[in-house]
């Protein structure tokens, strides 16, 4: 049995016969296919490592005895069990990861109600404390670090000299700069062009171009990287790898924690006085301070360094010239009166 069509040219269709599910750019299969789909974006929606921070909270809440879903008197013994030890700052991440895992699970977020949240303000009141930064490195230090690796033997001296300057002028993040890799290079007669294809503030992918021109000083980032590159023969894959005692090159690329180590160890070596103020967001403050000092303006540092938040980089050159526009600095250097 067949149905009939006005169009006759129209194929028919037998009623009895199943139709198969046809998977096409607008529909899906079944509805686990939709199911997993969904996870995915639900999942991409949050980067990496807010997920690992939420995650780390919430095993936090429950290794003290929480147990979820949770209730306002629960959260509130929390946050006084933890106010004299812990930063109010990280109180009040810890109180962010509650509230997402009950909205996303469907339960009240016992974290939203007035008298947590004013709770929270009386303990930043009373034991908040300043932001700790990171110390920027000056462009003379970084010359210091690079001169005493250029005496140094071995791949391990190739690669740190290479990363520290790339991060450092590049202005990457760290979990930027370990996750670099041969694909993203462009050399040009100029210098080096390289194309982050996701970045913190780029997390839908639209790519973050970076410009590294050569340089005729101490230091020159691309001829450190091309240097690296050619010693440990890395024609593809990650740019920065790690190095066995043997001298073996790996495969994969650094965790993004090894660049806090290196900074600091060779820092160290080169008699950096500041190593314990120092942290891989070192390299990305120091370009800051050092390019303004050096007279670039206020949109050249804030590309280069692919900060979203103009306050960000008004930061930065407020604390690069400190010392220059400083109410205390024209009475003490004024000139003595004859």
């Amino acid at each position: 049995m067949t149905t009939s069509n006005n169009d006759e040219s129209a194929p028919s269709v037998p009623l009895d016969e199943p139709i198969a599910q046809v998977c096409t750019p607008g529909t899906l299969a079944t509805a686990e296919q939709f199911t997993q789909q969904h996870q995915r974006f639900l999942a991409a929606a949050t980067s990496d490592n807010t997920r690992r921070t939420y995650r780390s909270a919430i095993r936090h809440f429950q290794a003290w005895g929480g147990v979820l879903p949770c209730d306002e008197a629960a959260v509130i013994r929390y946050l006084l069990a933890f106010a004299p030890v812990l930063n109010p700052r990280t109180l009040a991440l810890r109180l962010t990861a509650l509230a997402q895992w009950h909205r996303y699970q469907g339960f009240t977020d016992p974290a939203a109600s007035a008298t947590v949240r004013k709770t929270l303000r009386g303990i930043e009141r009373v034991n908040g404390r300043p932001r700790q930064k990171a110390k920027a490195l000056l462009l003379e230090d970084l010359e210091l670090i690079v001169s005493h690796l250029d005496t140094v033997e071995g791949l391990a001296a190739r690669r740190d000299s290479a990363l520290l300057q790339l991060g450092y002028f590049g202005a990457f993040r760290r979990s930027e700069l370990v996750t670099l890799e041969v694909q993203y290079l462009q050399w040009e007669r100029e210098g080096l062009r390289i194309t982050l294809p996701r970045s913190k503030t780029d997390q839908e992918g639209e790519g973050l171009d970076k410009a590294i021109p050569f340089g005729d000083c101490v230091c020159c980032p691309a001829k450190a990287l091309r240097c690296w590159l050619d010693a440990a023969q890395i024609e593809q894959g990650p740019l920065f790898r790690r190095i066995s005692r043997w001298g073996v090159i790996g495969e994969v690329a650094l965790h993004e924690g090894s660049v806090n180590t290196i900074l600091a160890v060779r820092a160290k070596a080169a008699g950096l006085l500041s190593v314990p103020e120092m942290s891989s967001h070192s390299l990305r403050r120091g370009l800051a301070t050092s390019a303004y000092r050096a007279g670039a303006d206020f949109l050249e540092i804030k590309r280069q360094g692919g900060w979203r938040h103009d306050g960000t980089v008004h930061g930065y050159i407020e604390e690069a010239r400190a010392f220059e526009e400083n109410a205390a600095g024209s009475l003490l250097r004024r000139k003595p009166l004859i």
